[in-house]
């Protein structure tokens, strides 16, 4: 196995924990899987954002924090490597565009805290679908709380995810623009997608389109 950690990104309804599960599957993986059913924020965020955004990214941030600190110190002898369904970052990537600026400021210095005492993934794999596409998959999925989530604000997320991907330097990062393919319920999309995650590639950003 080439990798040893992948992190799925991608935005709201982007395939991540679908993509993630079949990978894990296949390939005998550890796989983690972001919790947030029952975080008690997440309905009131989308009800009344302003209000509720601080909260909500430090509830995020502490549970991702948890989880990956307590999943990626345990060794798994029976599985080939791990692959996680978000990558901590996505905290500050939503939080810088859910904050305001003194929020974020006090946010990021937590985060900045915590974050060098975890591993970063050896391969950072970004799942770009239109915002038309997005809502449809929402939708599709039926969660309560998301069905008003506005295309606006899938934009600003989508927005916040390439100024990050922009700004690494040292990170192996494969952008997979996955409009053109179903590769929940098609097995031939879901071998390219498999296919394609697996090769070689350098550090730095790597784009493909899928078809």
């Amino acid at each position: 196995m080439r990798y040893n950690f992948i992190a799925i990104e991608g935005n709201i309804g982007a395939g991540k924990t679908s993509l993630a599960t079949k990978i894990s599957e296949q390939y005998n993986a550890k796989l983690i899987l972001e919790q947030f059913d029952d975080n008690p924020f997440l309905p009131k965020f989308y009800s009344e954002p302003d209000k509720y955004s601080f909260p909500l990214e430090l509830s995020f941030l502490a549970e991702r924090y948890q989880q990956l600190k307590e999943r990626l110190a345990s060794q798994d002898l029976f599985k080939s490597f791990t692959i996680s369904d978000y990558f901590i970052n996505k905290s500050l990537i939503f939080a810088q565009k859910t904050l305001q600026s003194d929020e974020y400021m006090l946010y990021s210095k937590l985060f900045n805290i915590i974050n060098d005492s975890l591993p970063k993934p050896d391969l950072l794999v970004y799942l770009y679908l239109s915002v038309d596409r997005l809502k449809q998959n929402i939708k599709n999925r039926g969660r309560n709380y998301e069905q008003n989530i506005e295309s606006q604000y899938l934009e600003k997320i989508q927005a916040g995810y390439f100024e990050f991907i922009k700004q690494q330097q040292n990170m192996r990062i494969l952008i997979i623009d996955t409009n053109g393919v179903d590769f929940v319920n098609n097995a031939d999309d879901y071998n390219k997608m498999s296919n394609v995650i697996f090769k070689d590639y350098d550090i730095g950003i790597n784009r493909i389109e899928l078809k």
